[in-house]
């Protein structure tokens, strides 16, 4: 006579330690399948950027994660090299102010950390671009010869972090420039959303696996 055979076994049932394996097995390629799919929208590797200073205050805060997708995939009107400028936005606004968002790598050098400002310009190799530059973003430069990088040593964008506090000039002038115009191969991919927060988990990531601050962008 058949009966209920009851509740399986515990021997069964794989080991503990083959379970906890088998969850982060699954939860990493959760992770890895998500990543995917937003490199195939985005076409950037990595898709997500941690923010890791003000320098974009207030539009994009310190500690948000940022979704980055290739210029040229959906650039908008008047874009140059699939970026809008700032110049040449009218009425195209990306984080509470006219023209894109640019993750770049600061005079091409992919081992520095890549800077995300907004593109506010284009010029052209050897352009004398003082009269084109807003007066209160060149440092006090009278003229061209006392503006870096003018005449413009090559074509490129002028750039700016948004924080009017700790970025009162574009990223091309002074006496240390963070870069020089920024050639459009230098150019990583646009900002186009922000999660607050998250970026921090990255952030925590990286100071645990080194002990020195990250550069801030």
């Amino acid at each position: 006579m058949s009966g209920d055979d009851g509740p399986p076994s515990s021997r069964d049932e794989p080991p503990q330690f083959v379970q906890y394996g088998m969850d982060i097995v699954g939860s990493a390629g959760a992770v890895l399948l998500v990543g995917l799919l937003l490199f195939a929208v985005s076409g950037v590797w990595p898709p997500l950027v941690a923010i890791e200073s003000a320098s974009m205050d207030p539009h994009i805060e310190k500690g948000d994660l940022v979704f980055v997708m290739e210029e040229e995939r959906f650039a908008g009107p008047n874009a140059v090299h699939g970026v809008v400028t700032n110049q040449r936005g009218d009425e195209y606004v990306r984080f509470e102010q006219r023209g894109d968002v640019i993750v770049y790598n600061p005079d091409g050098n992919e081992r520095r950390t890549p800077i995300i400002h907004r593109a506010m310009l284009y010029v052209e190799d050897g352009e004398n671009w003082y009269s084109r530059a807003e007066p209160e973003f060149i440092g006090g430069a009278d003229n061209c010869s006392e503006l870096a990088n003018c005449p413009a040593p090559h074509a490129g964008f002028i750039t700016k972090g948004d924080n009017q506090l700790s970025n009162r000039k574009y990223d091309q002038v002074g006496s240390d420039p963070i870069s020089e115009p920024v050639k459009p191969e230098w150019v990583i991919g646009t900002a186009e959303y922000r999660v607050p927060l998250l970026g921090e988990i990255r952030l925590g990531w990286n100071q645990a696996a080194q002990p020195t601050p990250a550069t801030a962008v």
